[in-house]
């Protein structure tokens, strides 16, 4: 069993920056893959980027490409979400997710993410 607690979420405006960090705790962290999902209210939650086991391989939205960086920290069992240049349609609540997986690839499909985190709240006002 895999418990995950994001943080790093908060009240910023548009053009600002924030780090979403998640943490694991449980299992063996590098046999997951990590994902980081959004939901705006109303919308479906939506995928945002992903990040292979060994993090060499990684997957952005073109919503958030150029803007949003995934990475993760095997030895401290962390990922992260860095979030640059935000706009007010990135506000929604941020939840990371773990998939166990036994390649090297990505997930990118919610229902082959095993594990979620609480989620943490973005808001940014324009």
């Amino acid at each position: 069993q895999v418990q995950l607690v994001e943080s790093g979420g908060g009240l910023v405006r548009a053009g600002d920056s924030l780090r979403l960090s998640c943490a694991a705790s449980g299992g063996t962290f590098s046999s997951y893959a990590m994902g980081w999902f959004r939901q705006a209210p109303g919308k479906e939650r939506a995928l945002v980027a992903a990040i292979s086991r060994n993090g060499i391989t990684t997957y952005h939205a073109d919503s958030v490409k150029d803007r949003f960086t995934i990475s993760r920290d095997n030895a401290k069992n962390t990922v992260l979400l860095q979030m640059n240049s935000l706009k007010s349609e990135d506000t929604a609540v941020y939840t990371c997710a773990a998939g166990i997986n036994n390649w090297y690839g990505v997930l990118r499909t919610d229902s082959a993410y095993d594990y979620w985190g609480q989620g943490t709240q973005v808001t940014v006002s324009s």
